[in-house]
């Protein structure tokens, strides 16, 4: 988007710019995207149903003038406190971050070897064996009714609220299972795998002499309280170098379940009736989650089998209380999307899954879900942050990517203005 921006800018543009989704949010708007485009205004919107009142603010001759104001102050604002509270982050050279990784003993790990190796489809799976592992959670928080389920239902400000919308999800859930609104379809793949350095080669089987594909990491550049915490994690720290000789694996999935939504929409739902089409989209996303957990649930105990002992809840897993993991390209701990293309080809997600990608690497349809899998039980979430202009360099040589390339597909994660130094350097 922040491209996209620039390029509005460059082309004379003066429309409003509407900025929604789940990997952006009121901050990366004001600080990364809106300064890219000072000839009109970029908003952030929470979500679908907030678009009808900024969009009448927008198109109202007493109320615009005044709006787009009030935002760009705010947004000021929110820019600079945000440049503050980075002013006070250390960031530290690359080759310095790679001398203190995640540290795991592999000495004392022994790969666990998956059921299958290469992509297999699952398709039209049953909904209603993904209906327990919905997060209702998220559901709420898409029509602004904050808190936590089941106890956001008697919540004494929002809870008859709540109450209302949920029985009205129920009855909803109910007819879209029942009557096969969706489809859901999904592709599963393993691979072996070893890292060198912040990459992890995927070969075609054994022995290793055959690279399929490389996925490339990024690693943490803030500086550490060395009396706390050493590490400057990359996702290839959590599987085994390929110098320690251990024959270790890497998985991937997609999953979807907006597949028929659009005709379900059309067939079940009238065009006036935002409120019954918003709750379609909405449980859509969700069974797109429990899809997501669902399998990942059966790769642990199952696939893989690596945690084959496991007796987590529905609710467990969704507090992710289980070893090993599952980040997706373009979310805090790998923010490049463009990773999601190696995952494409490896498992053929077009042919297995029914699932897209857009030029900018979105998947489509909307209501789907994608990213590896990672055994070792030490492997954890985190998040890159912010990087800095050394190791978009190296990120670029890997990916052979020219820098300026490389600088557009990370700039939500860049540390400095690419601009400023382009301009420096000459």
């Amino acid at each position: 988007m922040c491209f996209v921006a620039a390029e509005m800018e460059r082309q004379g543009f003066n429309i409003p710019l509407l900025i929604g989704g789940a990997t952006t949010s009121r901050v990366h708007t004001a600080v990364k995207i809106a300064p890219n485009y000072t000839r009109g205004q970029a908003l952030y919107v929470l979500d679908a149903s907030r678009a009808v009142g900024v969009v009448s603010n927008l198109l109202s001759d007493t109320e615009k003038e005044g709006f787009v104001a009030t935002t760009k102050a705010e947004y000021k604002k929110v820019r600079e406190a945000h440049l503050a509270n980075e002013a006070k982050k250390n960031r530290i050279p690359l080759t310095a971050a790679r001398s203190n990784p995640f540290q795991i003993d592999w000495k004392l790990y022994n790969p666990p070897k998956p059921t299958f190796m290469g992509p297999r489809a699952y398709s039209n799976y049953d909904l209603a064996e993904l209906v327990p592992y919905i997060d209702w959670t998220p559901f709420f928080q898409t029509w602004e009714l904050a808190g936590r389920y089941p106890q956001i239902l008697s919540d004494n400000k929002v809870g008859a609220e709540a109450k209302k919308l949920f029985d009205d999800a129920q009855e909803m859930l109910h007819r879209m299972v029942k009557e096969k609104w969706i489809t859901a379809n999904g592709v599963v793949g393993f691979w072996p795998a070893n890292s060198v350095g912040d990459d992890i080669e995927v070969y075609s089987g054994e022995p290793r002499i055959m690279k399929m594909a490389t996925l490339h990491t990024l690693r943490q550049q803030i500086a550490r309280d060395p009396s706390r915490d050493r590490a400057h994690t990359a996702l290839a720290d959590f599987v085994a170098p390929k110098d320690t000789g251990l024959m270790d694996y890497i998985g991937g999935f997609a999953v979807t379940t907006g597949i028929g939504e659009e005709e379900s929409l059309a067939k079940y739902i009238k065009e006036t009736d935002d409120y019954g089409r918003i709750l379609v989209k909405a449980l859509s996303d969700r069974f797109a989650e429990a899809f997501a957990e669902r399998m990942h649930e059966r790769v642990r105990k199952e696939l893989w089998g690596y945690a084959k002992s496991e007796k987590f809840t529905p609710d467990e897993l969704i507090l992710e209380k289980y070893h090993g993991i599952r980040p997706a390209p373009g979310y805090p701990a790998q923010p490049d999307h463009t990773e999601k293309a190696t995952l494409w080809t490896l498992m053929d997600v077009p042919r297995n899954a029914g699932i897209k990608l857009t030029e900018s690497y979105a998947m489509w349809p909307g209501a789907s879900v994608s990213g590896l899998y990672f055994a070792h039980p030490e492997s954890h979430y985190f998040g890159v942050g912010k990087v800095e202009r050394d190791q978009v360099e190296d990120y670029a040589a890997r990916k052979k990517w020219t820098v300026e390339e490389c600088e557009r597909w990370l700039a939500p994660v860049l540390n400095y203005d690419p601009t400023a130094a382009r301009a420096k350097v000459a």
